[in-house]
């Protein structure tokens, strides 16, 4: 009586989480034991999905484990990996548990990149393998009782979870076996079942038989809500229906029969032979519609016994009236089962593999934080640059320091030396023009990469266009378009990205175009560069003078601001502070994360110094550019002045300009190569991705298209074709009224013999045979002529009154002409067993070897053959 349902196991494709979840550590993490860390730990998980699905389960609480442990690890990692279509995109395929298939189709399946539906089959196996488990246990002892109570119960919340997820999960229709429906029904079975056994465990410990009827009343009730849910409805296995309907029927009987007897130690006999008799009225039902799936012998005796002793008792000694079924009380219920809840971690053994990995959210926050951090430090960067090029501008227009070192006239002033050594120990004018010479290549590998991830995108995009239209709505994915958005939008980003390079590299190449030749003057050797300079003689000599010194002084406190500020920006460079630790917590405490108010905070607190000391640096030099212009407007007064000096001192102002363009000049282009060759690193990881994805969905695709031809080759092709009348036409009925159309004879069974018969005499035509054509039934017309008799070999007997065969039996189908399934070609006699012996005849009358449209041969009717010969209907 013990048969108890358990679930059959989903199917899985094999997926190898390895490879997708490396690159997307490598590409989101910096190099080093963390990331190789973290690339084992997806191997681990991938052997782990291997064992748990990649192979046939025991039904053992080993093999449970294991599936316990492969959930646990997928929620684990559900909030430190992007799983999607556009990012870390794996497809999972899972076949319906249910579905058998089909001779061509093969089972339904479903293929997803979507972690969630990943997690639901998973704990769907979970559910069904627990479920398997109970229905192996020994119920003769508490140990098995309890293990499949257990076991029932944490079935019952693994299904009813899913049945709460699975919509939200996977925002699309799923597989029956995994539909709200079914799993709901699916969890009210398994909570049946764990409500019956804790009936035999409470009939097995002899308890109350009050309790019992209602522990029982209880499964049956949920049995039948289960049948309820499940019978209109073709979810399950079929086999499942009777099966619930017996035990609906078995648990009840069950019930009352308990109630009976507590019924009879209230000496109640007539409520006791009512719930008896209703009780047999149950299992007889069982016994007559679902023996073949639960037997319920030893249960009908016991009734019936206890039925028997409870008549003859009331009837001889109480005399009490029984009650009729509908007057009786209902029988109480008692529910000791509950579904189990999913809760994280399932398994007792479990240890998160990427537990050194922070959570998706914190790592979104944390590029949000290092781009506010760049801004920033690039901001105060940029202000102090600026206004350091400002102070050399201030002072190129001046001629400073040079005038003031150019007191003879005739000799390159000292700082013009320090800054063409300078120039030359950069390479000088050879160094921009390799470096200029480079950005183009740069920039066309650039455009490479990226044009070819965007023809990558766009040809998967046109191919799922066309099977859209070839498919219309049969065509159920994701379109690619809006799947592909987001990549277009990170594609036109850095398209506007390279376009605002060419732009810049065009203004950096003008520029140096302006100062080439001042520039390559500097790097000129002294003697040359001397020569080039005009010389001036002074009117008189202002060494020693006041002002000279105010403005030296001034020049070398400017100096002493720019070192400043070199320092200022390496120390500003160097700042670092790990924010994972603060937005860790703010996850923790409040479950989200406010980036925004973090970051500003976090920010000003280790900025906010840097920032006074910037704007001090830039206060200071506005004063002593001040100073320095008021004093260098009394040293031109004290300076002699005539078109000789005015020339050198113009020269004077050109060298230096070069240099500090030439500066520049280096720094921008180095600054561009660097910014191309990290662009290209960001480009072939987007052309990585979208490779990526590409693959992803071309394999979708193909699965895809396999299903839609599979479920096309289950169609119906065509119309069914009507059967030939002589098919329809029942055993015994009248005959069906006569048709032009011919109708087919049937096929003529003749025994097989050892030998050959002998050779039977041609056919005689007689007149009688004729006029007994002439009378034939109405809608049938006359034989042709017979052909010339043929002469009889000697010693050749025939019985009186038996002819030979007219033609050979042919195949199944309709072979003579005029029948639209008519083939004149001949079948070689080889492979036709009804052409048996027909090798001694001189020839062979068959209207497969006749000329196309003549009739075939007639024939008297043969008395020694089992069947009558049909009567040949001619060619209309």
């Amino acid at each position: 009586m013990t048969n108890f349902i358990s679930v059959q196991l989903k199917k899985a494709s094999e997926v190898d989480l390895a490879k997708p979840l490396c690159k997307f550590i490598q590409q989101s993490y910096p190099g080093g034991d963390a990331q190789a860390e973290h690339c084992r730990a997806a191997e681990e998980l991938s052997r782990l999905r291997k064992s748990a699905l990649g192979r046939p389960l025991d039904k053992h609480e080993s093999a449970l484990e294991t599936l316990l442990r492969y959930y646990d690890q997928l929620c684990s990692i559900e909030p430190k990996f992007p799983f999607s279509e556009n990012q870390v995109c794996v497809t999972f395929t899972w076949k319906d548990a249910f579905d058998k298939g089909s001779l061509f189709g093969g089972s339904a399946k479903l293929a997803l990149a979507s972690l969630g539906y990943e997690k639901t089959c998973v704990l769907f196996n979970c559910g069904a393998l627990a479920s398997q488990i109970a229905a192996e246990q020994n119920l003769d002892n508490d140990e098995g009782l309890k293990a499949a109570a257990k076991h029932y119960q944490f079935a019952s919340g693994a299904f009813q979870h899913i049945k709460d997820t699975v919509l939200s999960a996977l925002n699309r229709e799923p597989t029956v076996d995994i539909s709200p429906d079914t799993v709901g029904t699916l969890s009210l079975i398994m909570l049946a079942q764990a409500q019956e056994v804790f009936f035999l465990k409470a009939t097995r410990d002899k308890m109350k038989d009050g309790i019992i009827a209602k522990l029982a009343n209880q499964a049956a009730d949920y049995y039948g809500d289960a049948y309820k849910q499940c019978q209109y409805k073709d979810t399950l296995p079929k086999e499942v229906f009777p099966v619930l309907a017996a035990k609906h029927c078995i648990m009840q009987a069950n019930a009352e029969y308990h109630q009976s007897i507590l019924a009879k130690q209230q000496k109640k006999f007539g409520e006791e032979i009512g719930r008896l008799q209703h009780a047999a009225d149950l299992v007889k039902t069982v016994a007559s519609r679902y023996d073949e799936y639960i037997n319920v012998k030893d249960l009908v005796d016991k009734i019936n016994r206890a039925l028997t002793a409870a008549k003859k008792d009331n009837d001889f000694i109480y005399h009490d009236r029984v009650p009729d079924l509908k007057d009786l009380e209902s029988v109480g219920k008692a529910s000791l089962v509950k579904s189990t809840p999913v809760v994280v971690p399932l398994s007792q053994k479990f240890t998160d593999l990427f537990e050194k990995m922070v959570p998706l959210q914190v790592q979104q926050s944390l590029s949000v934080y290092n781009q506010r951090k760049a801004d920033q430090v690039n901001r105060l960067i940029a202000q102090m640059r600026e206004a350091t090029n400002l102070a050399n501008g201030v002072l190129a227009s001046l001629n400073l320091p040079a005038a003031i070192e150019d007191v003879s006239g005739d000799t390159v002033p000292q700082s013009i030396l320090n800054k063409s050594k300078s120039v030359i120990e950069q390479g000088g004018i050879q160094t921009v023009d390799q470096l200029i010479k480079d950005l183009p290549e740069l920039l066309q590998r650039n455009k490479e990469i990226l044009d070819e991830s965007l023809r990558l995108l766009d040809e998967e995009e046109a191919t799922d266009n066309d099977l859209r239209t070839k498919f219309k709505e049969r065509w159920q994915r994701t379109p690619s378009n809006e799947l592909y958005k987001p990549l277009r939008a990170e594609g036109a980003n850095y398209h506007n990205i390279l376009s605002k390079a060419v732009q810049a590299d065009g203004q950096v190449k003008e520029r140096y175009q302006s100062h080439r030749d001042t520039i390559a003057l500097l790097c000129k050797p002294e003697s040359e560069l001397n020569a080039a300079i005009p010389s001036a003689n002074p009117a008189k000599t202002l060494q020693g003078n006041e002002v000279v010194n105010v403005l030296r002084t001034l020049l070398a406190n400017l100096d002493e601001v720019k070192k400043e500020r070199e320092q200022l920006e390496n120390d500003l460079k160097s700042v670092n502070f790990d924010m994972t630790s603060k937005f860790l917590t703010a996850l923790a405490q409040d479950g989200a994360i406010n980036e925004e108010a973090i970051s500003e905070a976090e920010l000003d607190r280790i900025y906010g110094s840097y920032k006074e000391k910037v704007q001090e640096s830039l206060k200071k030099q506005e004063e002593l550019l001040k100073n320095i212009q008021n004093a260098h407007q009394d040293f031109s007064k004290m300076k002699q002045s005539n078109n000789e000096s005015n020339l050198r001192e113009e020269v004077l102002k050109n060298l230096a300009v070069a240099n500090d363009n030439f500066v520049e000049l280096v720094a921008n282009l180095k600054e561009g190569t660097k910014f191309y060759n990290e662009l290209t690193e960001i480009l072939l990881k987007f052309q990585n991705k979208c490779s990526d994805i590409v693959f992803a969905r071309k394999t979708e695709r193909d699965e895809l298209l396999k299903d839609l031809q599979q479920s096309i080759a289950r169609e119906p092709s065509a119309p069914s074709i009507p059967l030939p009348t002589y098919q329809t036409t029942p055993a015994g009925g009248s005959k069906p009224a006569a048709s032009s159309t011919p109708t087919p004879a049937p096929r003529t069974i003749v025994g097989t013999k050892p030998q050959p018969p002998a050779r039977p005499p041609p056919p005689v035509i007689s007149a009688a045979s004729s006029s007994s054509s002439a009378s034939a039934p109405s809608g049938t017309a006359a034989a042709p002529a017979a052909a010339p008799t043929p002469t009889p070999a000697p010693g050749a007997t025939a019985p009186a009154g038996s002819t030979a065969p007219s033609q050979a039996q042919g195949p199944p189908y309709p072979t003579y002409p005029g029948y639209p399934g008519y083939c004149q070609m001949p079948m070689p006699m080889g492979y036709n067993p009804y052409m048996y012996g027909q090798y001694n005849l001189p020839y062979a009358p068959s209207p497969v070897y006749q000329n196309p449209g003549q009739a075939p041969y007639p024939a008297p009717q043969q008395p020694g053959y089992p069947f009558p010969q049909q009567p040949y209907y001619p060619q209309q």
